[in-house]
């Protein structure tokens, strides 16, 4: 049951393979809750905690929304009229007679593309109606007087994560095309669903952790993260790879890329034909790429500073010793691009020049604007996130997906929903969402100070707000030549969020605005010829975003290339091409490495939910 079978073979299975089919389904079941009810029973009762305080939010709301029945009032009437509205339309479409619908999806909204919603009656009637009650209910909490900003928030977040979970494609009998399987394979599909759902459940620990992909479709070093390259340094932090040469001759300057340590550094080579660490060494690049160990309990300690000392300044120091350079280009992505303007501040302290030029993949440095993540990081979920990993020394990697999932959840949760439980299909083999799910855990004293210092109180963005290995950093004194890409869907550092940190350098600025999202936007080859993206070529950046982009021009394609121009512009000194291990740093194994295949959190213990 647990391999996808063809048409013919679903339409074929006999009544006892159902029965067996199911008498293995039910064991499975009781083994697995009854793990549950002992762990459960040994702990004593688990009473979950409001840490984010969706309680008092909803009631604050709820108080203030009955206060003025003339506005509750007016909505009501409004979605009485909507109602009308589409008992009309439906009418007039039951008589042959076209008239417009009364509600659409939003653009991308993927749920509803089949013809069924659109040419069924019922099932468009069903689509419209949950579109009009879910518009017309968002917009009522959203909208409710006197509520504070981060209460409103909150409200219409998780109204926004209930409305998305009662959409009727995410229901067997309300959506068109799983009725459709159910009848066709005399329910088999709901069966391997379950079987599927049990499967979660069993490889997450007692915890469901939805598959997004097929996990045994892919290789570390065979089919993603192929581009030749050895290991040439390691410590307890991180592994430098070096990439083997593409051209006879490179520039000058070496190129170091920090990855976030939230995601693993892959994402920037996944295949050929998009990856940036394989286009960027077929520039005539020079490329190094840290590669952060996926922590346990025993670097529980380790703090953001110890990130900076034994990660980005020790990589540096290895990669200019390995090539014999005085300075080098730096890439940052995401929090490693925090990282990588901290290590700049306190290298501006410390009087030391040998970053030539830094570049910011989708990185927040003021985090006033942090987006909807921000609704989950108040002092008291904090707290609540400081004791869990207290207790394990980390974080772990999957409580951080599950968050960033649920931005995003009709994608990256309900699509998966349908497919695996409702379609019982296996999920389709898809590199990035291989690498999205090969989540990384966080040591539990560099996570808190990062929670607390940048987004909680919005430190880093103040002249001595943190203080580094004894040294207090001020990002206004970094001279270096600095390039910012963001994205305009990106929902985990708001474009506009990042802009905010890109005027705070005192050295010259390049803010560019690529199109897509936080991942897509960012790993986008400049063959695939998409998205394109915006310059606003002012000398001085404008002060808010919203004016940098009036006066911006549009560009078709990658921002790739106008990356290589702007960083080969400080220096298009070339020499001989350099090989891994024929200098000072010697090889110690092949590219990607070992610490990038540690692949931690596949089995959890039943009673990690509580």
């Amino acid at each position: 049951m647990s391999q996808q079978t063809t048409e013919s073979e679903q339409s074929s299975y006999s009544p006892a393979e159902i029965a067996r089919t199911y008498a293995d389904i039910t064991q499975r079941t009781s083994r697995i809750l009854a793990q549950f009810i002992e762990k459960k029973s040994k702990k004593g009762i688990c009473i979950p905690h409001d840490e984010l305080g969706l309680a008092q939010a909803f009631m604050d709301m709820s108080a203030r929304l009955l206060s003025n029945p003339y506005k509750l009032a007016k909505s009501q009437a409004g979605l009485m009229w909507d109602y009308f509205a589409l008992w009309q339309h439906s009418t007039l479409k039951l008589l042959g007679v076209p008239n417009a619908p009364v509600a659409t999806p939003q653009k991308g909204d993927r749920r509803f593309h089949g013809e069924d919603w659109e040419e069924r009656l019922l099932f468009d009637f069903i689509k419209q109606s949950y579109l009009i009650t879910a518009r017309r209910l968002h917009d009522t909490v959203s909208d409710v007087e006197g509520l504070d900003e981060a209460t409103r928030q909150k409200v219409s977040f998780f109204t926004r994560q209930y409305i998305d979970a009662v959409s009727p494609s995410n229901f067997a009998f309300t959506n068109p095309e799983v009725l459709r399987e159910t009848v066709r394979s005399n329910g088999q599909n709901l069966l391997k669903g379950f079987d599927n759902l049990l499967q979660d459940i069993e490889t997450g620990g007692g915890e469901l952790r939805i598959r997004m992909t097929d996990l045994s479709a892919f290789e570390l070093g065979g089919n993603v993260a192929t581009t030749p390259g050895k290991v040439v340094f390691q410590n307890t932090m991180f592994q430098l790879i070096q990439y083997e040469p593409a051209t006879p001759k490179q520039y000058r300057k070496p190129l170091l890329i920090i990855p976030p340590w939230i995601n693993k550094f892959y994402i920037l080579d996944l295949r050929e034909k998009n990856s940036f660490v394989r286009w960027a060494t077929a520039q005539g690049h020079s490329v190094y790429v840290v590669s952060w160990v996926n922590p346990d309990e025993t670097l529980a300690r380790k703090n953001f500073e110890d990130y900076m000392l034994e990660g980005a300044l020790i990589a540096i120091d290895k990669v200019l010793e390995d090539t014999g350079e005085q300075q080098l280009n730096v890439i940052g992505y995401c929090i490693g691009g925090t990282l990588t303007m901290s290590t700049l501040a306190y290298m501006t302290e410390k009087k030391d020049d040998r970053v030539a030029s830094a570049t910011f993949f989708t990185t927040l440095l003021d985090f006033s604007d942090p987006g909807e993540i921000g609704i989950f990081l108040d002092d008291n979920s904090i707290r609540e996130i400081e004791e869990r990993m207290d207790a394990r020394g980390y974080l772990e990697g999957s409580e951080m997906a599950n968050t960033f999932n649920m931005l995003r959840s009709n994608d990256l949760i309900w699509s998966f929903v349908v497919n695996n439980y409702l379609m019982g299909k296996q999920p389709f083999p898809f590199d990035l969402l291989f690498w999205n799910s090969d989540s990384t855990r966080l040591p539990a004293a560099m996570h808190s100070f990062y929670l607390r210092n940048m987004y909680l109180e919005n430190r880093l963005k103040d002249p001595g707000g943190i203080t580094l290995a004894g040294v207090p950093i001020d990002i206004r004194k970094v001279k270096t030549p600095c390039y910012f890409i963001s994205t305009i869907e990106d929902h985990i550092a708001p474009w506009k969020g990042t802009y905010l940190g890109a005027r705070l350098p005192g050295g010259p600025v390049r803010f560019v605005v690529g199109g897509s999202g936080h991942i897509a936007g960012i790993v986008n080859p400049p063959a695939n010829n998409k998205y394109g993206y915006w310059i606003n070529d002012a000398k001085v950046l404008p002060a808010t975003p919203e004016e940098y982009l009036i006066g911006a021009t549009q560009y078709a394609g990658s921002w790739w290339t106008n990356w290589h121009e702007w960083v080969i512009a400080h220096d298009d000194t070339q020499v001989e091409a350099r090989r891994p291990g024929t200098r000072a740093l010697k090889v110690i194994e092949d590219a990607p490495g070992s610490y990038v295949k540690q692949r931690l959190g596949q089995k959890q213990s039943v009673d990690a939910a509580c």
